[in-house]
């Protein structure tokens, strides 16, 4: 089961060059237009995942698995955040939200999530 996780792996690596947000004039980005911090940290816990990975320990897989999830969803809740932030300075709440919701997320966070996902549900296989 080690390949799965690594497809897996792949995935979330793959995915973070891939574009997850769309601003309207400025276009795409990916994880590291997002913030050079989480981009780094994603790599970090990809390249800790294949630390464990290549040592067959699956149990290694998955917890960064889990982390790299919650990192997923700590970065929409930081994206949904910073667009309401961004657009603070309008008169009324309503155009605060209005402008804020035309930041979109793109098609890369179902990949990302994919990736993660596999890391997290793969069989156990070493147990007889």
């Amino acid at each position: 089961m080690k390949n799965i996780q690594l497809v897996g792996l792949i995935l979330v690596i793959i995915g973070s060059f891939l574009p997850l947000v769309h601003v309207p004039v400025v276009g795409n980005w990916n994880y590291w237009d997002l913030n050079h911090y989480l981009a780094i940290a994603c790599w970090i816990l990809s390249a800790c995942a294949v630390f464990g990975i290549v040592n067959n320990n699956i149990k290694i897989g998955r917890i960064f698995g889990i982390l790299l999830l919650l990192l997923f969803c700590f970065t929409l809740f930081a994206i949904k955040f910073q667009s309401k932030e961004y657009f603070s300075f309008l008169p009324f709440k309503s155009w605060v939200e209005t402008f804020a919701g035309i930041v979109k997320l793109k098609w890369g966070w179902i990949v990302e999530f994919l990736g993660a996902c596999l890391m997290i549900v793969v069989k156990d296989n070493t147990k007889n």
